[in-house]
């Protein structure tokens, strides 16, 4: 394992968990807690994954075409199929209206894609920079790309994106628009202000070299956004993070001006349309002025530390692949003797 992932003490990983680490012997790890138990479900196409005949054969049948990434353990995979798919209108839906082909992040069945090459699960996942588990992509009829979602959607929201792709809505409208057209009514109260937030205006062009920028899009009267401050003023691990991060705060659908990492002066709401910011609450992670990756799904503290550490650390520099990363970090914790919880 490189230094860059090392990159925390001993004490310094306590800290971030909020826990005191426990020296143990060098052939004993602590405790890996909140892996996810799931199966994919039956009705999953058996598929020789060759993607272009997947397509042609969803096509002829009325449907189209659906891939899931995830991987073995994955809590968020364990939601997808256990919370979504336990719902007999979701999988009736999707049944109907799609084909479901799954893929193994670190797999190695052979998958010919969409311009006839043949790789391993693994090297197309990594060629479609498939970060996060489960990842869903949605295909037309020419094999074109129509939605992508990085992570896991609760119900409501993950039958708002099949219907998106099952009506054909993409030649009408962006995904972002379709789902604000399904909010019963406008937002009411106020976004909750939090004291890591850097007060306006704000000038994201003039940040000191070598402080990542952390900005959170999110809306009034928003469940999601209620659970994530919840969940991020209650952890100090969390909070610790962000103390690397210069972090603000912007009202997705708001007029607030600002200047953003390449200088160019826009709203909130503009900047947002711009970035297609469809998902809410969504962190959009920078370091010396370009993105490196987002937040844009349901996630817990253990994935959003290991997130904003794969950013903080500079570590997305020297590896790739998020997921290695995720376990690279957890393995280096339990190895200290941090009992590590990766649905918490």
């Amino acid at each position: 394992m490189s230094h860059g992932f090392r990159s925390l003490a001993l004490l310094g990983a306590g800290i971030l968990l909020g826990l005191v680490p426990v020296l143990l012997p060098a052939a004993e790890k602590a405790e890996l807690r909140g892996v996810g138990q799931f199966e994919i479900p039956v009705w999953f196409k058996k598929s020789f994954l060759d993607l272009p005949h997947d397509v042609a054969e969803a096509t002829r049948n009325g449907k189209r075409l659906m891939l899931y990434f995830g991987q073995d353990g994955c809590p968020y995979c364990a939601e997808l199929f256990n919370k979504n798919f336990s719902q007999a209108h979701i999988v009736e839906y999707t049944r109907r209206h799609f084909d479901a082909i799954d893929l193994n992040l670190w797999g190695d069945r052979a998958v010919t894609d969409f311009s006839g090459n043949v790789m391993p699960e693994k090297e197309f996942a990594a060629k479609l920079k498939v970060w996060f588990t489960p990842t869903l992509l949605f295909f037309n009829e020419k094999g074109e790309q129509v939605l992508r979602i990085n992570g896991y959607y609760p119900p409501h929201q993950f039958l708002a994106a099949l219907r998106y792709v099952a009506e054909k809505q993409e030649g009408r409208l962006s995904f972002r628009e379709y789902l604000a057209q399904q909010a019963p009514a406008p937002a009411k109260g106020s976004l909750q202000p939090q004291p890591f937030f850097a007060k306006p205006p704000h000038d994201l062009g003039k940040i000191p070299a070598g402080k990542p920028v952390a900005v959170f899009f999110e809306q009034k009267d928003c469940a999601g956004c209620d659970r994530m401050h919840a969940e991020m003023a209650g952890n100090a691990a969390t909070l610790e993070l962000l103390k690397r991060f210069h972090v603000i705060q912007l009202d997705r659908w708001g007029t607030t001006p600002l200047v953003t990492p390449a200088g160019k002066k826009i709203s909130a709401r503009l900047w947002a349309d711009e970035l297609g910011i469809a998902y809410v609450p969504t962190a959009v992670l920078y370091d010396a002025g370009r993105e490196v990756i987002r937040i844009e799904a349901f996630m817990k503290g253990f994935h959003v530390q290991s997130v904003l550490d794969y950013v903080a650390s500079g570590a997305y520099k020297k590896q790739p692949e998020l997921q290695r990363f995720i376990r690279e970090r957890a393995d280096h914790l339990r190895e200290q003797g941090v009992v590590v919880d990766i649905w918490e």
